[in-house]
């Protein structure tokens, strides 16, 4: 089973082209942290591809620092660059990808909501309706 599934930064805003055919492909890189041990990480940096309606969304929605899980498989291809050498690509192509922060909204100001902020709220137990 070829099934990746990432959370992590974004490095950049996604850049979006298009085939010859017309298809929507979109590409970024993001952060994830990786624990080496002993309360240390590294950051790994990850190719993300993503095709069509997807593509045009990430490419919408997304900039750069945005937090998000992107689920998809890996792939391995190789190709000839320009200078005739080979080259091989480790990418992930992103079948799923889900925002774990809000966009800042420009007009009001809003800093958003980040996801990491479910249940730090306490509430008196008077206040609690059961």
């Amino acid at each position: 089973m070829n099934k990746v599934i990432l959370t992590g930064r974004l490095v950049r805003d996604p850049e979006v082209r298009y085939t010859n055919s017309g298809k929507a492909v979109g590409t970024f890189s993001i952060a994830v942290n990786r624990h080496v041990g002993q309360g240390q990480e590294k950051v790994d940096f990850i190719p993300i591809v993503a095709w069509e309606k997807l593509a045009e969304t990430s490419g919408n929605n997304l900039s750069q620092g945005r937090r998000i899980l992107v689920e998809g498989r890996m792939q391995v291809r190789s190709y000839e660059a320009q200078d005739g050498s080979k080259r091989r690509v480790t990418e992930v192509v992103a079948s799923n990808i889900e925002y774990l922060d809000y966009k800042k909204d420009s007009d009001d100001g809003a800093e958003g909501t980040n996801i990491n902020s479910f249940g730090q709220d306490v509430f008196p137990e008077e206040d609690i309706p059961f």
